[in-house]
Formats: structure tokens, C-alpha cells, sequence
């Protein structure tokens, strides 16, 4: 159910780095949360020059000029624990997958409420309340 949105810089990653970038996104879920390995809902972007800002050393960080941005959008009933878990592993899995600086990882959480993700078909598959993973 998460959906994630992972902002890059333009021309850093290759096409096979850009699907190990969206392999370790999906196994963060997988591994810190155990939902399972369909529920994969990725969009990569590239940004050019101009296009993407993240300060260099804001909270004593040393970024380089493979920073990258990752916003998630993650069910709103989810306890900071699991919050942990997944920032964790999308940290750790990054950095496996891409050899970036774990301070390169920007991640935002965007808690959304269940009832607003419909997966398909026009409907609220999860309005009546929180999937069994």
C-alpha cells in the first residue's frame, strides 16, 4: 500500500541502478514490515540542474551531489515503531543497492488514512479498515 515518489538527480543513476533503487524500496516494506512483495508502487523521477534542492550539511549531515529526496505515502494507522523499521530499511537498502552516503537519503512519511487508496476499479479496497499485513 505505501506508495513511494524517490526525486534523483538527473543522469547519476543508470537505468539497472534506477531498478535496484525501486527493487530496495519495495524490500524495505518486505523486510521491515513484512507486507508483501506485489504491494510495489514506485515512481523515480530525475531531476536536472536547478530542479533539486536539499541543503548540503542541514542536521549536521554531509550530503553529496547524489542526495535524493524519498516521500512515502504510508497507511496513517501505522505506530512510530513501524515507522522506524521502514525508514530504517530503506536507509540501509539504499545505500546497499546504490553505494550512496547514508546521509544522501532524505525520506519524508506522508501518513494517509487507508480509505483513501484505491488500488483499482474505482473503489476503496481498504475503507474498512487496515490491510491483514
Amino acid at each position: 500500500m505505501p506508495v513511494f515518489e524517490a526525486h534523483v538527480p538527473a543522469g547519476r543513476f543508470s537505468v539497472e541502478k534506477k531498478r535496484a533503487l525501486a527493487d530496495a524500496l519495495n524490500q524495505s516494506l518486505v523486510q521491515g514490515l513484512g507486507i508483501p512483495v506485489g504491494d510495489r508502487f514506485i515512481v523515480i523521477t530525475e531531476h536536472g540542474e536547478g530542479e533539486l534542492h536539499l541543503d548540503p550539511s542541514f542536521m549536521e549531515m554531509e550530503r553529496t551531489e547524489d542526495a535524493m529526496i524519498i516521500s512515502v505515502l504510508f497507511g496513517a494507522h501505522r505506530p512510530l515503531s513501524d515507522k522506524q523499521k521502514v525508514v530504517s530499511a530503506i536507509n540501509r537498502l539504499v545505500v546497499d543497492a546504490l553505494g550512496v552516503s547514508p546521509d544522501d537519503i532524505f525520506v519524508a512519511l506522508v501518513p494517509v488514512p487507508n480509505e483513501n487508496f484505491s488500488f483499482g476499479r474505482g473503489e476503496l479496497q481498504l475503507a474498512n479498515g487496515a490491510p491483514q499485513w
